[in-house]
């Protein structure tokens, strides 16, 4: 092991804070964990996680203040199209972070929370930002600009960012890997199937589309978002129904989707529901494919030639009749898959199509940690 060859990963949420120690030498995970409930009397700030979080290390043996930690690698939500990158963490970014909390009011106040209070930690070492929208700043204008006033857009930095980024850039070289070529010899459709759903079109490590737009709202049918939707609806629902701009925000975010259709967020109590015959679940279950399969095709169309489709994260990775009926009747396209690979349960990268399906269809279960660690850990090494 080197002087100093680990990275803590931090995802700062509003209550929480998710970590990971990573030995970068083999990718191992030295510690992990959770603190919830940020804000309530047992832990009252962000301040008091991280404590927490070093405290916990330090009775391991692996404390915050080891010579052995390279970096520190922050998730962070959005990064406009300013960074594309991952970024070493100044004063100027944090402002830079801070000016485009009002695209991602929700998270990124929560992400710099954690910088900062980590800074505090550790002054003297590296952090790094990770933004989950810097993978699709590879998008042509064709696909990331919305067809509105040109001027109206650009004051208000409206157009389609994509999130889920690390999942997608990870899964997309795992897949590479996994069918024994280069990424940038292969163009594969990336499905990030969990509470929140999205897409993306990866031509050769190089993502050229994605579901997700200005928030995460749209494109796919989620748990409780609504994915794509007619924008006049938003116009409907205030002018006739009289729901303000916060009731329309909460239903379309925390009402819809599968919640709204069906009752239920969990594709698994949903799979439950549709075996038993009840018609609601049903019927959300097959909207939900629908608009997977849509994506599926449209994705399709604009790489030209699909080499892999693959299914990741919760609902990706476990639900095998969500990865049957969104692929099912598609074998003209190429896409052919194996029922009896496809009913295997297993935490391994794998694919599941036919041998002779000119498209493969595989399983690769995300690893969004390691990815922040992986590109952190880069960084800082090229910094030196």
């Amino acid at each position: 092991m080197t002087a100093a060859s680990r990275v803590l990963v931090l995802n700062s949420g509003s209550s929480s804070v998710k970590y990971q120690l990573i030995e970068m030498t083999d990718a191992s995970r030295l510690a992990s964990g959770l603190v919830e409930r940020i804000g309530e009397r047992d832990c009252p700030d962000h301040a008091t996680a991280l404590a927490r979080i070093a405290d916990e290390l330090a009775h391991r043996g692996l404390g915050v203040d080891s010579p052995g930690l390279a970096a520190i690698g922050h998730r962070v939500v959005h990064g406009g199209s300013r960074f594309t990158a991952p970024t070493l963490i100044t004063d100027e970014v944090l402002d830079a972070v801070r000016e485009l909390v009002p695209l991602a009011p929700l998270h990124n106040p929560a992400n710099i929370t954690g910088i900062e209070v980590a800074r505090k930690l550790r002054p003297d070492l590296p952090q790094v930002a990770v933004f989950d929208t810097a993978f699709h700043t590879t998008m042509p204008e064709s696909a990331a600009r919305y067809a509105i006033d040109t001027e109206t857009a650009d004051r208000y930095a409206v157009r389609r960012y994509g999130f889920h980024g690390t999942s997608h850039q990870y899964v997309s070289r795992r897949v590479a890997r996994l069918l024994g070529k280069s990424p940038e010899a292969v163009n594969v459709i990336v499905l990030h199937l969990g509470n929140g759903a999205s897409a993306s079109a990866v031509a050769g490590g190089v993502c050229v589309d994605t579901s997700m737009g200005l928030t995460p709202l749209e494109g796919l049918v989620m748990g409780t978002r609504s994915g794509d939707l007619d924008p006049a609806v938003l116009l409907h629902l205030h002018r006739v129904g009289g729901l303000s701009v916060d009731e329309i925000d909460t239903l379309l975010n925390r009402r819809s989707g599968m919640l709204g259709l069906c009752g239920d967020n969990d594709m698994r109590e949903v799979g439950r529901r549709v075996a038993e015959g009840d018609p609601e679940a049903k019927l959300a279950f097959d909207i939900y494919i629908h608009r997977l399969r849509k994506y599926i095709g449209g994705y399709y169309a604009v790489l030209g030639r699909v080499d892999a489709i693959a299914f990741t994260a919760g609902v990706g990775e476990n639900a095998a009749d969500v990865r049957e009926a969104a692929v099912a009747g598609l074998e003209a396209l190429g896409i052919d898959l194996d029922p009896a690979l496809n009913s295997v349960r297993s935490a391994e990268p794998r694919v599941v199509s036919r041998a002779d399906s000119r498209v493969a269809v595989a399983v690769v279960p995300t690893d969004e940690e390691l990815e922040i660690a992986q590109q952190a850990f880069g960084l800082v090494g090229k910094a030196e």
